[in-house]
């Protein structure tokens, strides 16, 4: 065991002199001269690069089409609106997720409904969807949180019986096969996210893919203003060749052509960053296998998962610190670890609108004892080397 002292929470030595943050883009020379040579061109948006990205990702994911837009929410925003969610209808979503995979529902006027998880794997339950459901249930969107995928035979079972639309927000899970389909081919609609701390980036970006012609078109209209030049869209088409015709309400959730440019480049490398993840996964798991401090999170055998996020959860009966503690413990070592998420009711815009604790228990006992800990491909064997001995030393320390 270690001595008080020899924490550096206390003043001792840290397991590092440099901080590891929980998450990092990696770029190289290749994704440079992507973007510079985009910069060289005539067309910096609505351009060729556009569609060569949007390819790629088709290609990736073997989804029919994929629609390229300015970041995740605006996927989700745009596929809640063409899976047709409106007024007085009601939706079920993951509670453990960034809050876009709800306020999606918002936005179109509809009413998020909390599915509790599955305690074990973290992903939406769906014996919690199916008692859940009402007349006015319209769809599911379903996140597949640290990038596993989520139980797709239960889960479309249920739209199939009861007609209801699948969004899945696959932000975490670009890679990741269920039953070695790509995620991304299996949904009515999958959404991603290209942030930086993905496993690829575009910088900001997202994208929706389906294998539905009229939902792409829709799609591709609605992150466009609602303006379209195709004549058999228009309500009053013309032979002018100048002439487009705005048809709904849409929005300009457009992504450049300097960003597709940097995604189709990364997409390039997705198999070396997959690789890179599992391998770092997989230490961590032999490492923190035999601690009854930590509990790992579970993976059903149908996901062949490409971690983004990697959740230790503390067990306090076994520890004399809080989360906080270990959080601040490990910030110590220079091991800058990160919480994944506050269940999305529990949001003070949600407590407004009529939300209240204790609706998803299995959510909230994670949520109290979770924590994630750096994931990411520029991770080197020492890097990793220094988390894990961070997280044994301060487990040592407060191990009751």
């Amino acid at each position: 065991m270690w001595e008080v002292e020899e924490l550096a929470i206390f003043g001792g030595t840290p397991v590092r002199e440099t901080p590891i943050h929980y998450g990092k883009q990696y770029i190289d020379e290749e994704d440079i001269r992507a973007v510079s040579e985009t910069l060289r061109h005539r067309d910096l948006t609505c351009g060729p690069g556009i569609a060569a990205a949007e390819q790629k990702l088709c290609e990736v994911t073997g989804a029919k089409y994929a629609v390229l837009v300015s970041n995740g929410t605006a996927a989700l925003h745009l596929a809640a609106m063409a899976a047709g969610f409106g007024e007085g209808d009601e939706v079920i979503v993951s509670s453990i997720t960034f809050a876009a995979s709800a306020n999606c529902i918002l936005y179109c006027g509809a009413r998020p409904v909390f599915a509790d998880i599955n305690p074990e794997t973290y992903n939406i339950d769906p014996a919690s969807v199916e008692r859940l459901i009402t007349p006015r249930t319209k769809g599911i969107v379903a996140v597949d949180f640290t990038g596993q995928a989520v139980e797709h035979k239960a889960i479309g079972d249920i739209c199939r019986r009861h007609n209801l639309k699948l969004i899945e927000d696959a932000a975490h899970a670009v890679g990741t096969r269920y039953e070695g389909k790509a995620v991304g081919s299996i949904a009515d609609m999958t959404c991603f996210s290209f942030h930086p701390v993905k496993t690829v980036t575009s910088g900001e970006g997202g994208a929706v893919t389906t294998n539905d012609e009229e939902l792409c078109r829709r799609l591709r209209r609605l992150r466009a203003h609602g303006i379209t030049r195709n004549r058999e869209e228009m309500v009053n088409p013309t032979d002018a060749p100048w002439y487009n015709e705005q048809v709904e309400l849409g929005f300009n959730y457009r992504m450049t052509d300097i960003q597709a440019a940097l995604l189709q480049s990364q997409l390039g490398k997705l198999d070396r960053f997959a690789a890179r993840r599992r391998e770092i996964v997989k230490k961590y798991d032999a490492a923190f296998a035999d601690m009854p401090e930590i509990v790992l999170q579970r993976e059903i055998p149908e996901s062949d998962t490409v971690r983004h996020l990697y959740i230790l959860r503390l067990q306090p009966q076994r520890l004399k610190c809080d989360r906080r503690q270990f959080f601040d413990a490990l910030g110590a070592e220079n091991i800058l670890s990160q919480v994944h998420y506050l269940p999305v009711y529990w949001h003070s815009y949600y407590e407004k609108l009529g939300y209240e604790k204790g609706i998803c228990p299995n959510a909230e006992k994670y949520y109290a004892e979770a924590m994630s800990l750096p994931l990411y491909y520029g991770l080197t064997d020492s890097d990793v080397d220094s988390v894990i001995l961070a997280v044994k030393k301060i487990v040592s320390y407060y191990r009751r």
